[in-house]
């Protein structure tokens, strides 16, 4: 049976939580269609890398991460009344480019299948 980390649990509990904040209390108009999709918490638990991924172009993203970056103290005050730790971790937001990969690879799998069935 595998057996989790604390880390990963906290990981999880500030994941719900941004996610809620950012929806319900969070009313920075830059701050767009914006989907927490990982946190990755430190095992001493003093720092939390935040991914988030954005729906719409550069701009849209560009936007979104000052609106974060400006709602960082916000954010870490609002996680501490929520969470209960010892020590709040210092947040980091980070975009997470992972989906717009998978749509880059799934157009390139598309493309190479298209050319085959015209033969």
């Amino acid at each position: 049976m595998m057996r989790f980390k604390r880390a990963e649990k906290v990981g999880d509990q500030i994941r719900a939580e941004i996610s809620e904040i950012l929806l319900r209390e969070l009313k920075d108009p830059r701050i767009g269609f914006v989907t927490i999709t990982k946190v990755a918490v430190s095992d001493d638990l003093r720092t939390a890398k935040v991914y988030y991924s954005v729906f719409g172009g550069e701009q849209e993203k560009e936007d979104s991460y000052k609106g974060l970056e400006s709602a960082t103290g916000y954010i870490k005050r609002e996680l501490g009344r929520r969470i209960r730790l010892k020590y709040m971790p210092e947040i980091t937001f980070m975009f997470d480019d992972s989906l717009e990969y998978g749509e880059h690879i799934e157009e390139l799998l598309r493309d190479v299948q298209s050319p085959a069935e015209e033969h």
